[in-house]
């Protein structure tokens, strides 16, 4: 659809045409039989109340991204129609109840591990706002 076209596009994908699928091209030209997932529209969303949605993109591998093996952009909806990442991370994004500015959800960004950053919205991006583990304050391994 023009809708997914346009949410691939802004969060820097293009479509492959030998494989059939949206890739950002991080992960180069993955090799056949490797452990990649092509990227994917989550649920289109307005998850803070404003009237416009929001949708997160993700695209796997531990190819490319690691123990965690997932990357992840969350996009809006601008007022104009066009779609705007907000912010993108390595590691598996959790929406948690947990506000921001402009009633934004924190997002907690879990993968291997006992204790996850959480960014917050400012009003301008999405900052690391503490790290926590099933709920309760943690503090990362140095």
């Amino acid at each position: 659809s023009s809708e997914m076209r346009s949410i691939f596009q802004a969060a820097g994908f293009t479509y492959v045409q030998k494989r059939r699928q949206w890739e950002s091209g991080t992960c180069g030209d993955p090799p056949a039989g490797a452990s990649y997932e092509a990227g994917a529209i989550g649920t289109i969303e307005d998850i803070n109340g404003d009237g416009r949605p929001e949708v997160i993109v993700t695209e796997g591998g531990a190819i490319c991204f690691g123990m965690s093996g997932l990357s992840f952009q969350l996009l809006t909806r601008q007022p104009n129609g066009q779609w705007k990442v907000m912010t993108a991370g390595i590691g598996i994004p959790e929406l948690l109840a947990t506000r921001g500015s402009d009633n934004f959800p924190d997002i907690q960004v879990g993968g291997p591990g006992f204790c996850f950053p959480v960014v917050r919205w400012s009003g301008g991006e999405y900052k690391l706002h503490r790290h926590e583990y099933e709920g309760k304050p943690c503090s990362p391994p140095r």
